[in-house]
């Protein structure tokens, strides 16, 4: 028997049980009609999300044509994916600016730093080879070794180019949270600039986290460009909006009206 556990999970009643439901009275009267039942304990409204009937007055009422546009189904499914990339580019963004404003302070406390470094290394080197460790190949003395050898214009551009890089990232993570389609474009766009500099990256010393993090990458443009029918993909914006109106229960409900 093979285990499907996400194939019934109901993304509408997910949302419901966090958010509540959303219930809304039409005032046109025979759309308002297939929506509204009458039970023991009153009348009850279908939730415009989950379709379950609520017990109690609808929580907004007005034309069918100035209801919100709920999110239901794959599209609460989208949003949620959505709101992954969006925590995973804020993290990215938060830890750029603050390495940006290290790089800065680091510039000014150039001198101590070298004369740290010249210092205690040769101290911890015999430790490190008894325990089998070389200092002199380990990525952070690398690391540290090449911004000493740098020059402070060099830094300044260095940080200037770290600090952007970190507010995109965070760009990209307000817009794809908000489900923007700005935000979208943006993230497309920024992550596609850099994965010519993620290949370069995993040829000139590969690893397994940066092979992970370019897979991501690459994978978070694809799901964007299909999904979200950017650029003209798919039949474009008017296509992704004329699938979320078709999702609509009310819209539904009116097609099925015209329909009877």
């Amino acid at each position: 028997m093979r285990l499907t556990p996400f194939r019934a999970f109901d993304w509408s009643l997910r949302s419901c049980g966090l958010h509540g439901h959303v219930t809304y009275r039409p005032t046109e009267e025979a759309l308002a009609a297939r929506l509204q039942t009458d039970t023991a304990a009153g009348e009850a409204w279908r939730c415009l999300r989950c379709e379950s009937f609520v017990v109690g007055p609808p929580a907004h009422s007005g034309p069918a044509a100035d209801a919100p546009i709920v999110l239901r189904g794959r599209a609460l499914r989208d949003a949620a994916i959505l709101r992954l990339l969006a925590t995973e580019r804020g993290i990215r963004g938060v830890l750029l600016v603050a390495l940006a404003y290290g790089i800065h302070r680091f510039d000014g406390a150039e001198g101590s730093l070298h004369r740290l470094f010249e210092r205690y290394l040769p101290t911890l080197k015999p430790l490190a080879d008894k325990l089998g460790v070389d200092l002199q190949t380990t990525g952070p003395v690398k690391l540290i070794e090449k911004a000493l050898s740098l020059h402070h214009s060099t830094l300044i551009w260095v940080t200037l180019g770290v600090l952007a890089y970190g507010v995109l990232q965070l760009t990209e993570a307000t817009g794809l949270w908000l489900m923007k389609r700005w935000g979208e474009y943006v993230a497309v766009v920024g992550t596609s600039l850099f994965v010519p500099l993620e290949v370069y990256e995993m040829v000139d010393g590969f690893t397994w986290l940066k092979l992970a993090a370019f897979v991501v990458n690459v994978a978070a443009v694809a799901y964007l460009l299909w999904s979200k029918r950017l650029f003209g993909i798919r039949g474009g914006h008017a296509a992704f909006e004329a699938e979320r109106h078709a999702e609509s229960l009310l819209e539904i409900e009116h097609a099925a009206l015209q329909a009877d």
